[in-house]
């Protein structure tokens, strides 16, 4: 049976149940806030609403962490408050800290090779050179965690990707986003809820 099928037995420990960690990637401080790179961080704030979740509160580590349920399962959000390429030193140990399996681990973050706005669910494998999954590989000590792409585009021109992604999104698309935004939050739910696999298929057989 998949890990995420499992159910801890029950007792009267509130804390029973599996744990989810949720890590949103990003850069700390207001000038990235509106950033491609920091995509993952607004998807984190509309899955807290989503789930009744208590405000971001600094955490163990080197983040922000919000705490809250989901039917069964504990759910643990994570903003990482180092930057991009030192999320694994911020998700880790948090990792340890709340017992959560490398496959209940979710990483929301941008993605340049996906079209702007498109949505992809991906399970274990490598960072396609993105320097935040790159983190968390080294730091966990494993891949296999599963991670929800968000499209971002390609730069146009000669422009360099990192410029690319540490820009504010064009006008046409910061008006896009919220439907994006919403998007990938029910797909951080669905992974939740559905397992990794499912949603998975369903998620990118739509894209």
């Amino acid at each position: 049976m998949p890990l995420w099928g499992r159910r801890r037995e029950r007792s009267g420990d509130p804390m029973a149940g599996p744990v989810w960690l949720v890590a949103g990637l990003g850069n700390p401080g207001p000038e990235y806030d509106r950033t491609r790179h920091n995509i993952g961080f607004r998807v984190l704030d509309r899955v807290a609403v989503e789930l009744g979740a208590a405000k971001f509160k600094r955490g163990k580590a080197s983040a922000v962490v919000a705490e809250t349920r989901d039917g069964d399962a504990r759910v643990i959000l994570v903003k990482p408050t180092t930057y991009m390429n030192l999320s694994g030193q911020a998700v880790a140990p948090l990792a340890k800290y709340y017992k959560a399996d490398p496959e209940r681990i979710v990483a929301v973050h941008d993605e340049i090779d996906l079209p702007f706005g498109q949505i992809q669910v991906k399970i274990a494998g490598g960072s396609a050179g993105h320097n935040g999954i790159k983190s968390l590989v080294s730091s966990l000590g494993t891949n296999e965690f599963v991670r929800l792409r968000i499209g971002v585009g390609r730069p146009s021109g000669r422009k360099e990707a990192a410029d690319h992604v540490l820009d504010t999104f064009g006008k046409a698309e910061e008006k896009e986003l919220p439907v994006v935004v919403a998007e990938a939050c029910d797909a951080v739910l669905s992974i939740l809820r559905e397992g990794p696999e499912r949603a998975q298929n369903r998620i990118n057989t739509r894209n």
